[in-house]
């Protein structure tokens, strides 16, 4: 199956402002809140995909972002550090985010939904797993160790890069995961959503069964280590299907996410 890459470049109106969650200028989120945004719903966070690389940021997920302000959820689109070789920035990142937006935006319950696309499948399902306790420690160096990540309510990963090692093994997006990690994913097993613990919150995976860039068979194995996960499985679906609103899988994520609520 052709992947058809047009919400990639689809023009979104402007989100209605962009917030900071700290120094870095990747450590930004643009605000998306409908004149219909359900109070009562949690805010989503976006995490965006790439293979975690520098040259792919939020943009492609504007329209996304702007379907689901259009059907009553706040939505803050997420962006993060991208190095090659140091994914504890990455991943200190989206759990700040996590950490800080909420209380930064109005027009939500107080709780967050977290949804991510590929790569940013994989920071959600990390997440997910860690976010009952305090960071990781990396290498010689302990993160800061906040709070739980109490204000954590769900899940939603598309056609997530959930098994590094098998990602790793099929050489995925030309040998991504060693560029993301700086070397062997057998070094990272604390970065693996497959290796880790199961989510502490309830968590959905969606992935298409013709994805042709990350293949549903890392979702597979994910959820045969972690049979609390659900895993719904879109046929004659392709990878970007996903994220585009236009396309025949939009109402399967709609319906998915309202699930988690």
């Amino acid at each position: 199956m052709e992947e058809d890459r047009s919400v990639l470049s689809r023009a979104a109106r402007a989100p209605d402002s962009t917030l900071t969650y700290g120094a870095d200028a990747d450590q930004v989120a643009d605000l998306w809140a409908g004149p219909s945004a359900d109070q009562a719903r949690p805010l989503v966070l976006l995490i965006h995909g790439g293979f975690w690389r520098p040259a792919f940021d939020r943009s492609h997920l504007s329209p996304m972002a702007e379907a689901l302000a259009a059907i009553g959820w706040t939505v803050a689109s997420v962006e993060y550090r991208r190095r090659p070789g140091k994914p504890d920035l990455t991943v200190a990142d989206v759990r700040r985010a996590v950490e800080v937006l909420p209380a930064k935006i109005a027009g939500h319950s107080g709780r967050a939904l977290v949804v991510g696309h590929s790569a940013g499948g994989h920071l959600v399902l990390w997440l997910a797993a860690s976010g009952a306790g305090p960071p990781p420690a990396f290498g010689r160096s302990v993160a800061r160790a906040p709070a739980a990540l109490s204000v954590l309510s769900g899940a939603l990963a598309l056609a997530p890069a959930a098994d590094l090692a098998l990602a790793h093994s099929l050489g995925l997006g030309n040998g991504a995961v060693t560029a993301f990690l700086g070397g062997d994913p057998d070094d990272w097993p604390q970065l693996d959503p497959r290796r880790m613990s199961a989510p502490a919150v309830k968590t959905t995976i969606v992935h298409g069964e013709s994805d042709a860039i990350v293949p549903i068979e890392l979702s597979k194995s994910y959820a045969a280590a972690h049979p609390s996960v659900r895993l719904s499985s879109l046929p004659d679906t392709g990878h970007f299907a996903l994220i585009d609103p236009l396309s025949p899988a939009w109402r399967a994520v709609s319906s998915e996410l309202l699930g988690l609520r």
